[in-house]
């Protein structure tokens, strides 16, 4: 029985020792290399890009009072839309003490004024009656009695003004009703009740009540790099797409790029404006972030192949055609002229038929098995 053990031990010893050596003499041998095949079609090819921006309106307008004061009542909210005109806040005036001084004084020396010419006038009525001045002086006296009138409601109105913010000769044009200069909808307004607010001159820009714009008339404004901008043509059509809305998508039009250009992370980029065209009954809202899709180049019906086939030595680009079949097979490489290109697909212009087949990439085997 021991002898029969050793025999069967040094039999597996034997297999465990030829199976690895026939193991490694397969690996050592050289495997047959394996190349993608491709035949030359006609296929449109399209380089586009894409640009990152907003949705924003064309026209958006601050809203800003013509008065100093306090918001004492406010009209309107924000997404109700305003036609040009409408009132969307009141101010209460909080009078200047210089102003009211010097408006109050007014009013009294136009008292006085008028006091005069009317004491001025009767004395000059009764003595034209009696024939003792001329025509000529009493229209003279009438006029200055007329004018002393005028300027004690002009002194009035300016007093009213000063102190009220409004004059009763000029209530419907009353500046403490703040109105919108535009037709649209309010996207914002950034006041409360009680908010102090001053008016817009040399000196600040005053405070913004509202924020009015036409949703109607948007824009797609974004950057693109300068190694794409030349190939940019006013009127071109763009594609935007908006993520936030279940990837919703519009047609625009580019109709304005920037001169001038604007360094943005290290590179140099343009902007550029491009008007959207809204979906009937579509709407969106301002400053949604936005994609706009553009071709740049378009080649229509062109032979092409796949640019994973293309050698590329220097400014020279080639591939292989394919010659022969089976162990017979060979690649001769042969200088073509390429055009377009969209990043998979490349033209061929002179070199290939489409009866050629062009070796590709290598087919890379699992090594496992």
């Amino acid at each position: 029985m021991k002898r029969y053990s050793k025999l069967i031990i040094a039999a597996i010893i034997a297999l465990i020792f030829i199976g690895t050596f026939v193991f490694l003499w397969q690996k050592s041998q050289p495997k047959e290399v394996v190349y993608n095949e491709f035949t030359p079609k006609l296929d449109s090819i399209q380089k586009t890009t894409i640009i990152t921006g907003k949705i924003e309106p064309r026209n958006e307008v601050n809203i800003k009072p013509q008065i100093s004061g306090i918001i004492s009542e406010l009209l309107k909210e924000p997404g109700d839309y305003v036609n040009a005109g409408d009132v969307i806040a009141k101010v209460k005036v909080i009078p200047d003490m210089a102003q009211l001084s010097s408006a109050e004084m007014r009013v009294r020396l136009a008292e006085i004024n008028l006091k005069q010419a009317e004491t001025d006038f009767q004395r000059e009525e009764n003595l034209f009656k009696q024939n003792l001045v001329s025509a000529d002086e009493f229209d003279k006296i009438k006029i200055s009695l007329s004018q002393a009138k005028h300027e004690k409601l002009a002194a009035q109105d300016a007093l009213e003004v000063v102190r009220d913010g409004v004059s009763k000769s000029n209530a419907k044009a009353s500046s403490t009703l703040i109105r919108s200069t535009i037709s649209g909808v309010i996207l914002d307004i950034p006041v409360k009740v009680g908010n102090s607010v001053i008016l817009s001159n040399t000196f600040n820009d005053g405070t913004t009540i509202a924020t009015v714009a036409n949703m109607n008339d948007l824009i797609f404004r974004g950057n693109i790099d300068e190694t794409e901008v030349g190939q940019l043509v006013s009127g071109m059509n763009m594609k935007i797409t908006i993520g936030a809305l279940q990837d919703l998508k519009f047609d625009a039009a580019l109709e304005y790029v920037s001169p001038k250009a604007v360094e943005s992370n290290g590179t140099n980029q343009f902007e550029i404006k491009a008007a959207v065209k809204l979906s009937e009954g579509g709407k969106i809202r301002a400053g949604y972030s936005a994609n706009a899709e553009i071709v740049l180049a378009k080649a229509d019906k062109v032979l092409s192949i796949p640019e994973s086939a293309i050698e590329f030595s220097g400014d020279s680009t080639f591939v292989y055609i394919v010659k022969g079949e089976g162990k017979n097979k060979t690649y001769d490489r042969t200088y073509v002229e390429t055009g377009l290109s969209d990043g998979v697909n490349i033209e061929i212009k002179k070199g290939l038929t489409n009866k050629d087949k062009v070796r590709g990439p290598e087919i890379v085997t699992d090594d496992k098995d």
